[in-house]
């Protein structure tokens, strides 16, 4: 079993699994679109992984974070990230059959699916998801889930591509008032 994906190019820019001296720009990545594109910022609840991105992605050898760099920047700029963590859906806020169905351990997670704005709608969000699913796959997980805001524009029509909706958690009010949270499941390869 290979230990990580290999590296793939897309346009300028090159997808690999994250080494520590990406951690600062994943990072940067991670908060800007927590405060930029979603407005609420750090929440530790929600994101302790950002803030120790070396012991919640680069140790254990069953999660991932894929970064994608803009090598025609000189300083080969991390533009992109996508988690992946063995763990499922935290019950609250979820649903608890949400976190029934999808359990820690069997579950790979994805997370962090960010690409900053002037570097969308170039495909790299949806090679890192493959690229996940792949490793996910190859780890033997169950499944590969998700849960995204579909306010954040472009976040829908793209996960629809790519995934199955499980629950539309719209009407819930799971995360609190200006979140609309769905759930999706992507099929992994064989």
């Amino acid at each position: 079993m290979s230990e990580l994906p290999s590296p793939r190019t897309v346009g300028r820019y090159l997808v690999r699994a994250a080494e520590p001296e990406d951690v600062d720009g994943a990072r940067g990545v991670m908060l800007d679109t927590f405060y930029r594109e979603f407005g609420y910022g750090y929440v530790p609840d929600w994101h302790e992984d950002v803030i120790d991105i070396n012991d919640a992605y680069l140790t254990d050898p069953r999660h991932l974070l894929l970064v994608a760099i803009d090598t025609e920047d000189p300083r080969r700029t991390v533009v992109g990230t996508t988690g992946l963590l063995s763990r499922g859906p935290r019950h609250p806020p979820h649903p608890r059959w949400i976190a029934e169905r999808y359990p820690s351990g069997s579950t790979a997670q994805l997370v962090r699916v960010y690409v900053r704005a002037e570097h969308r709608r170039r495909g790299l969000a949806r090679v890192m998801v493959e690229m996940a699913a792949e490793f996910a796959a190859v780890r033997e997980y169950a499944s590969l889930y998700l849960h995204t805001n579909v306010n954040i524009a472009g976040a829908q029509p793209f996960w629809e591509d790519v995934a199955k909706e499980i629950f539309d958690a719209r009407t819930t009010g799971e995360h609190g008032p200006g979140f609309a949270t769905v759930h999706y499941e992507i099929p992994l390869p064989h």
